[in-house]
């Protein structure tokens, strides 16, 4: 493994690195052009000797991590700035699912944002709920437009009265956090709640409209009515 690091102040390190059968085995120190042992062995000392000799070898290394490496890389970020300062901003949403009576899962799903690195967290009244079995989240995965996804579950109560908050830092948001509430998560037998109030604001919609319907069609036939008995009353008076 080889290659370069290029630091935010202009300064580069090469490293190159050798291993055998898994294991690191030599590596090249670029400054002073020597190779190191990482294992001491028959082996390694009889590699290191025919590699510290080769000086044709070792300069041409030299030349390609100190100075074309860098080189290169530099000539990518110009060309390619856009691409790796690139920033997404994460986009999440909070929904409940109840796969039993006893038992609640409020899931926090986070995506379409860049770069990958994100950090995740619920928290049960402002406090942040520690790792544990009732918290499962995912690993990261790619979107087709090059973002990221990930969810996290919180298994708790129906009826803990406790408040939750999915709470996502990225580095597009800087120094922000994004703060997300399970709204109906401080109530108490929230779920039933919420259901009953949803079908008793659509029945009443439902009747209100219905109403309203009603009474625009008896005003339309009620004037129709006006109209029929006013165009009979004035052919009546023409006869006269």
């Amino acid at each position: 493994m080889a290659g370069c690091m290029l630091y935010p102040n202009r300064t580069s390190q090469a490293f190159a690195y050798v291993g055998y059968n898994g294991q690191d085995f030599l590596s090249f120190d670029t400054e002073n052009v020597t190779w190191t042992l990482s294992q001491d062995t028959k082996l390694s000392r009889y590699v290191q000797s025919f590699l510290q000799n080769y000086t044709a070898l070792n300069e041409l290394v030299e030349i390609i991590f100190n100075d074309t490496c860098v080189d290169e890389m530099e000539m990518f970020l110009h060309y390619g700035r856009a691409a790796v300062e690139r920033q997404e901003l994460p986009v999440a949403t909070v929904f409940a699912r109840t796969p039993s009576l006893d038992q609640l899962l409020l899931v926090c799903h986070v995506t379409g944002f860049y770069p990958r690195p994100i950090s995740v967290a619920w928290l049960r009244d402002g406090q942040e709920v520690p790792p544990g079995p009732a918290l499962n989240t995912s690993t990261i995965l790619p979107n087709a437009d090059l973002t990221y996804q990930l969810r996290s579950v919180l298994a708790v109560a129906p009826r803990d009265g406790h408040s939750y908050v999915c709470r996502v830092r990225h580095h597009s948001l800087g120094t922000r956090s994004l703060l997300i509430p399970w709204a109906s998560a401080c109530f108490p037998g929230n779920s039933e709640v919420v259901l009953i109030t949803g079908l008793m604001a659509g029945l009443l919609a439902a009747m209100a409209i219905a109403a309203i319907s009603v009474l625009w069609v008896w005003r339309q036939r009620k004037h129709q009515q006006m109209e029929e008995s006013e165009s009979r009353n004035s052919i009546l008076s023409k006869e006269a």
